[in-house]
């Protein structure tokens, strides 16, 4: 678990990306096309009571909620990793040292059927040359 010591980064605290979708700026969310403009005094008492109101919202959140949450996930990938590594790869390893028996049987009833075939019709065609 070297990801507990590893020191977190306060700046950039999406590095991979991962929300970049996520676009919830004032700009991102109204905009007034050119023929209708609002009053400037509204325009601007709107964009700072958006965003007062979408930040103030946002921490209150994350301090009633964050930890709870970050557990609750921590927990899911662990559920998910423990998975992983103790039941699902070694169950489809499992089936498939299983299943070679039916992959040379299957090997075995295709090549005794269709290599006579193949053979017939290679000789068949064999027989027309092109001159």
């Amino acid at each position: 678990m070297a990801d507990a010591d590893a020191p977190v980064d306060l700046t950039n605290r999406d590095p991979n990306d991962l929300n970049g979708h996520l676009q919830v700026t004032f700009q991102d969310i109204l905009a007034e096309p050119e023929h209708a403009h609002s009053a400037d005094c509204v325009w601007i008492n709107s964009y700072k009571c958006y965003t007062c109101s979408k930040n103030l919202c946002y921490k209150i959140l994350t301090y009633l909620c964050g930890i709870i949450v970050a557990f609750c996930w921590g927990c899911e990938f662990a559920l998910i990793a423990f998975n992983h590594v103790w039941i699902a790869t070694p169950g489809f390893k499992a089936c498939e040292i299983d299943l070679i028996c039916c992959k040379r049987y299957y090997s075995t009833c295709l090549h005794c059927v269709l290599d006579p075939c193949c053979e017939a019709f290679g000789l068949l065609f064999s027989a027309f040359k092109k001159d």
